[in-house]
């Protein structure tokens, strides 16, 4: 067996290579593509030096190259680039329009915010009547924490 290794180097490190890229194929999940890269390192010095523990060295130190330098950078260039807001994000802190009485002790009320109408509740417990401006503080669920926009304002 260790005669096929060294009598056929270039051969191991292609076979190696084609190995390795498979396998990254298959995960994509930047696993094995450090490995390959590394064997495409020692198939090319095969071609110039005929000791397999080079080549294995070369190996070993292009994969562990590739695998501390460039995955940080390729990871944070498949990471999305920060939060991107959905429709629903867009209406806190907005100004809505009460549509019907929120009351958190009977579970009731309605908000009219951006032309969509949402099932709301108070921040602070207080009844807000119909009729009423509001300013959305956030999303909870499929509900909408709101407080009367009047004492929003008093407070700036």
């Amino acid at each position: 067996m260790l005669q096929f290794l060294s009598a056929t180097p270039p051969v191991l490190w292609l076979v190696l290579m084609v190995i390795f890229a498979v396998l990254e194929g298959v995960s994509v999940a930047l696993t094995s593509i450090w490995f390959a890269a590394g064997a495409l390192a020692a198939l090319l010095v095969s071609f110039v030096v005929p000791d397999l523990w080079i080549q294995a060295l070369v190996f070993a130190v292009v994969s562990l190259a590739a695998l501390l330098l460039i995955r940080p950078l390729a990871q944070k260039m498949m990471q999305p680039k920060g939060k991107v807001p959905t429709n629903a994000d867009r209406v806190v802190n907005q100004l809505g329009v009460v549509t019907e009485t929120i009351d958190n002790l009977a579970a009731t009320g309605q908000v009219q915010v951006a032309g969509q109408v949402w099932t709301a509740r108070s921040a602070e417990d207080v009844r807000i009547f119909a009729g009423e401006q509001v300013q959305v503080l956030r999303i909870e669920g499929v509900k909408l924490v709101v407080e009367p926009a009047a004492r929003e304002a008093a407070v700036q």
